[in-house]
């Protein structure tokens, strides 16, 4: 505690309030500084739907796997399960860019992100025909 009040005491006050007043004898003029903090709070919260449709043409425009798992990293990151039309467009552009293993690890993302195993197989029944078109299985389909 002692160091503390050292401290203070060695620091002029201004420096510690964050305010800075410095008089220029020269012009006559005193200058005040006030620490300012700007913080990104600015922002519009971005709707389920606009995630949606922003992920769907992210995938759409993937061109290799590097892309791919860049956004499927970024999807998968916020707190909440992709919608079943990000789930397909990131399944074809797997197949697109001819990597098997990651279309197989969506579905392990999306089973991982869920709260129960119903929800999982609705996700699965939903997307059976996209998985049936693109022969993607899953990883307990695979035997893992």
């Amino acid at each position: 505690m002692n160091r503390l009040r050292i401290a203070t005491k060695i620091v002029p006050k201004s420096i510690l309030t964050n305010n800075l007043t410095c008089h220029n004898s020269y012009m006559g003029q005193t200058l005040s500084y006030k620490g300012l903090r700007f913080y990104s709070g600015a922002h519009e919260e971005e709707t389920f739907e606009k995630l949606t449709s922003r992920y769907v043409k992210f995938f759409e425009g993937v061109d290799d796997r590097f892309e791919l798992q860049r956004g499927l990293n970024n999807c998968f990151a916020y707190d909440l399960v992709p919608a079943p039309e990000v789930i397909e467009a990131s399944l074809r552009a797997a197949r697109r860019v001819n990597d098997f293993s990651t279309a197989v690890r969506v579905f392990e993302g999306v089973k991982n992100k869920v709260e129960n195993d119903n929800q999982y197989k609705q996700y699965l029944e939903e997307l059976r025909p996209v998985r049936e078109e693109l022969g993607v299985l899953t990883k307990e389909e695979l035997g893992f």
